[in-house]
């Protein structure tokens, strides 16, 4: 529950994303098999470059998490474990959509549309599917992106601009002086 509060802008960008993505594609209303096979294969390197861009982008963050606990360890100030547990949520959270879009993608490497052994009504339930799912990442990505901008905003205000704030251990400080 701790987790939701402090997420919240987060969490709701990527439903915000979600559901925008996910109205633009329902608005396209019910599809035959066959138009279905049609849209799947015009969609397709849509949906595989938007998994590509995924994963580079989710490899990317961790690494980005790596240098922010490099600034975070040469802080002056003790920040408090609130901080690390954070991270710690960020990287759990770009985990699993590096995981969720590389299968994405194997997914869409099966020759699906090039295969007489699946029925034209499938056709229909893996273009819904499809869509579902990377509107799912897509919300997820932006989800993860801002949690790090949340983060990266705090490590800002704490070590670049030297001002109190609530993930600084108090306690730490009061000792030295």
């Amino acid at each position: 529950m701790k987790f939701l509060v402090n997420n919240k802008k987060a969490i709701y960008g990527g439903i915000i994303t979600f559901a925008l993505t996910g109205v633009g594609v329902f608005l396209l209303g019910n599809v035959s098999g066959y138009e279905a096979k049609h849209l799947i294969k015009s969609s397709l390197q849509g949906v595989i470059m938007l998994c590509n861009t995924i994963v580079l982008a989710s490899a990317t963050i961790l690494a980005l998490i790596l240098t922010l606990l490099g600034i975070s360890s040469g802080v002056e100030s003790k920040l408090k474990d609130q901080h690390y547990k954070q991270v710690i949520q960020i990287a759990k959270f770009d985990t699993v959509l590096f995981i969720s879009a590389l299968i994405l993608f194997e997914f869409f490497n099966l020759p699906i549309t090039e295969t007489d052994n699946v029925p034209p009504n499938w056709y229909r339930y893996i273009y819904w599917t499809s869509l579902f799912f990377s509107s799912l990442l897509s919300g997820y990505m932006v989800s993860v992106v801002l949690m790090l901008y949340t983060t990266v905003t705090d490590i800002i205000s704490i070590v670049g601009l030297g001002r109190d704030h609530h993930l600084v251990n108090d306690e730490m400080e009061e000792e030295e002086d």
